[in-house]
């Protein structure tokens, strides 16, 4: 098989300059498409999805070349509407990329003025909630889209401000939006008031409320980030990837979320056994912040780590 493969590149390398430069162009521009898919993909559930889909493909493939006839008629008439799958599977990614490709080009800054402005609005916001012990619960929508996720709730599209992010979650009677959640989405206040899905985990702290239990469910599901701010304890916690790092300040909530909205980071860790990161992960993992573009100082360094590290 080795030798077949040498071959196939010799043969393929021994033709005129320009036929190589034209297949190479081709086959540059299918690993990007590819790339870029992948990318809609991570963190929703239809990247399990695609997973599944290429095992699927895998068995087939094996009971073809292993003669097992029963099992390799079905998949066969399964895979023949695999583009009809696949639409199904994915039209919200699909409908998503086709968005995205309209709005803005593929190559963008990875930190922006807009980012960075949002961020510290939700930094103040969610600072002074937690001073006056006001309950709230601010969701970052990234790569997968949330409307499948949540129930709807006031749409805004409003640009996001400390002012208007504290007004919001204000309990009183006349003011039915402050017990949902405000879904941020492209830079902007999207809507208030939309209720999230709790986390079914049964390994979570028995003293975590409603709000960080839909904050876990949330993020469980997609790839967004959720800061929660509680009332009984006047703290301030992150929630991503089904974790939650908990009583973060300013400067190490503001470092968490730089590193986790305005770039991708260059390596990933998962769950040990489906548990959530402590609040105070090891300082050893302190020097992960330099991935954050940003430091905090003692306490915070050793919680934002496990922040930059996983996101």
């Amino acid at each position: 098989m080795l030798s077949e493969l040498s071959e196939r590149l010799v043969s393929f390398f021994a033709r005129e300059a320009a036929l190589i430069a034209w297949d190479l162009l081709d086959i540059t521009l299918v690993a990007c498409a590819l790339y870029y898919a992948l990318l809609l993909i991570k963190g929703t559930r239809a990247m399990q999805m695609g997973v599944g889909l290429a095992l699927v493909f895998v068995v087939y493939q094996i009971s073809k070349r292993l003669g097992l006839v029963t099992l390799y008629a079905m998949l066969d008439s399964l895979l023949t509407s695999l583009v009809l799958i696949i639409v199904v599977v994915f039209q919200h990614d699909i409908r998503r990329a086709l968005m995205r490709f309209g709005r803005r080009p593929l190559f963008t800054p990875a930190r922006t003025a807009l980012e960075t402005q949002v961020i510290e609005e939700v930094v103040r916001a969610a600072s002074s909630l937690a001073q006056k012990r006001i309950g709230g619960l601010i969701v970052f929508e990234r790569d997968a889209l949330l409307d499948e996720f949540i129930e709807q709730g006031t749409i805004l599209e409003a640009a996001v401000s400390k002012e208007l992010l504290y007004s919001i979650f204000i309990p009183s009677y006349e003011n039915p939006m402050h017990d949902g959640a405000v879904i941020i989405r492209e830079g902007r206040v999207h809507q208030a008031g939309a209720f999230l899905p709790l986390s079914a985990s049964t390994k979570l702290d028995k003293t975590l409320g409603t709000r960080h239990r839909a904050a876990i469910g949330v993020s469980e599901e997609t790839d967004a980030a959720v800061v929660v701010v509680s009332e009984e304890r006047g703290s301030v916690s992150l929630c991503f990837n089904g974790n939650v790092v908990r009583d973060l300040d300013g400067p190490s909530l503001r470092t968490a979320l730089l590193g986790l909205l305005t770039k991708q980071p260059r390596k990933r860790t998962s769950r040990v056994h489906g548990e959530p990161l402590r609040s105070n992960p090891p300082a050893g993992d302190a020097n992960a912040l330099d991935d954050a573009g940003d430091h905090a100082e003692g306490e915070s360094r050793a919680k934002v780590a496990k922040v930059e590290e996983a996101g």
